[in-house]
């Protein structure tokens, strides 16, 4: 009986239909799809960016305008807590208005705000600023989910990994500008030219299209295949014969019962009539649907996966500048210097820019195993390597053996991270994906707001074994949530509704 539906739907009225699946799959990975993969790149780099100079930037502003321990902690808190407003902002805007309408204005806030940093007075305008910059990066998720929606199911973990090594891109460029820059011009400068790729996103951003999957489930069918024949005729390739089919026509595919056979032709018309109010996705209605029974697991272990990570990465950032500052302080013989200044430090630029290049290894490691053993096992077992890699900085090392512990734990933090990212779209339907990884990375944020207070706090009071074990115990928590995740979607379509 389901057989004899499917070809009912896909031979209706005579004429055969196509998904927007099957479409993308026709395609394959053409020319189209490498110009989103540049334009969601340099969204990634310009993120990556903004983020990378938290750990240069708080130390030299502390010792130009002798801030304390928490004064400094706070630049770093205010632009998570900034991304927490937007990620939860900016995945109902673009789950309502449009993926292009909400990475253009993440741009705009983001490119805005860091660059009028860059002339912040006092103390209070730089927190203000940055928390503007904080509201930007938010849409952050925006781009992974516009990009995924181009890209065809086969092979679609090994290209989300190609799209993270832009974050990788730009956490080094970030590393050799700081280490160019601050030196002889200070942290203003680095600001200013750290909000540079968020104005390129601007220039280019008319050249965008709108998701084709995004418009098939706001209705706006002819839309959609207006996009697909723009993205065939740019890869050289043709759409499969007959008519675009929208996801809500494709949810009549799971009727079973052979009693109802007979209410198809009139339910079709009857679907036509409440198309308009079913693709209302995103809002207040696409939060609810984050917590219904079939997606409540799901979101709640995303979100405690989520808070740990962005607690254990950023958290690792800080980490690389502040042991070494740190164990300067608690090494001396009662003496105090907290006015060091240790901004123009070349160590400090050159330890940063090797742990940056952990992720080079992450990212090539994620990408060999991600389809391979799965995005869960990929997690967890980079989550419980990375905690052998920092558990000797329970005591104090030297220089040298800092790093490269803080390398190895990058190196697999950053793997998981990436997989984090590919897992996140893949778990939730169209309808609620922009907002479901939004609002996933909104609770992320309290993580970045609490890891400067342990890698900055408690290792400037000299509490470092406290604070690794509170980063040890982050990793075991994260690496058990990880397991009880419902679904491995490694190799499956993404979903266009809720299942029933």
């Amino acid at each position: 009986m389901c057989r004899m539906l499917v070809c009912f739907f896909q031979m209706e009225d005579g004429v055969s239909t196509y998904t927007v699946d099957e479409a993308l799959v026709s395609m394959g990975f053409g020319k189209f799809q490498a110009f989103v993969l540049a334009y969601a790149g340099m969204a990634k780099i310009s993120e990556a960016m903004e983020m990378m100079l938290l750990s240069f930037v708080g130390q030299s502003v502390q010792a130009e305008w002798e801030l304390s321990a928490q004064a400094e902690s706070l630049i770093t808190s205010v632009v998570f807590v900034g991304m927490l407003v937007g990620a939860y902002s900016w995945g109902i805007v673009s789950d309502n208005y449009g993926r292009r309408v909400g990475f253009n204005f993440t741009a705009i806030v983001t490119g805005g705000a860091g660059l009028l940093s860059a002339f912040a007075p006092n103390y209070l305008s730089l927190i203000m600023l940055r928390f503007m910059v904080g509201v930007g990066l938010g849409g952050g998720p925006v781009l992974s989910s516009w990009f995924l929606e181009f890209i065809p199911a086969p092979n679609r973990g090994t290209w989300m990994v190609i799209f993270s090594a832009f974050w990788t891109i730009g956490t080094i460029m970030e590393a050799s500008l700081a280490w160019a820059v601050m030196p002889g011009f200070g942290w203003r400068w680095l600001l200013a030219f750290s909000s540079l790729p968020s104005f390129a996103l601007l220039l280019f951003y008319p050249l965008t299209l709108e998701s084709p999957r995004y418009l098939c489930m706001k209705g706006r069918t002819a839309d959609a295949v207006q996009v697909l024949e723009t993205m065939a005729r740019l890869n050289r390739v043709a759409l499969p014969s007959g008519h675009l089919m929208s996801g809500h026509r494709m949810e009549l595919h799971e009727i079973t019962d052979s009693s109802e056979t007979s209410q198809l032709l009139s339910a079709k018309k009857t679907n036509i009539a409440a198309h308009a109010s079913k693709s209302e996705i995103g809002g207040r209605n696409a939060i609810l649907k984050l917590l219904s029974p079939n997606l409540i697991r799901s979101s709640l272990l995303l979100w405690t996966v989520f808070l740990g990570h962005a607690f254990l990465y950023y958290g690792l950032v800080l980490l690389t500048s502040e042991l070494s500052h740190g164990n300067k302080i608690c090494g001396s013989e009662g003496a105090v210097t907290t006015q060091t200044n240790h901004s123009n430090d070349a160590n400090l630029y050159r330890n940063v820019f090797i742990t940056s290049f952990g992720e080079v290894p992450g990212l090539i490691l994620s990408a060999a195993i991600v389809d391979k053993i799965g995005r869960k096992l990929s997690m967890s077992t980079m989550l419980y390597i990375s905690c052998l890699c920092i558990a000797p900085l329970m005591v104090p090392q030297t220089e040298s053996l800092t790093t490269i512990f803080l390398f190895g734990a990058r190196v697999c933090i950053s793997a998981s991270f990436i997989v984090l990212h590919i897992y996140a779209p893949e778990i939730y339907p169209t309808a609620v994906r922009a907002t479901g990884v939004g609002f996933a990375s909104s609770i992320a944020r309290f993580g970045g707001i609490l890891c400067p207070l342990v890698a900055v706090g408690l290792v400037h009071a000299c509490h470092q074994t406290a604070a690794i074990l509170i980063f040890i115990t982050v990793m075991l928590v994260s690496g058990v949530a990880v397991s009880y995740f419902p679904l491995e979607t490694s190799g499956r379509k993404l979903s266009d509704h809720i299942a029933a």
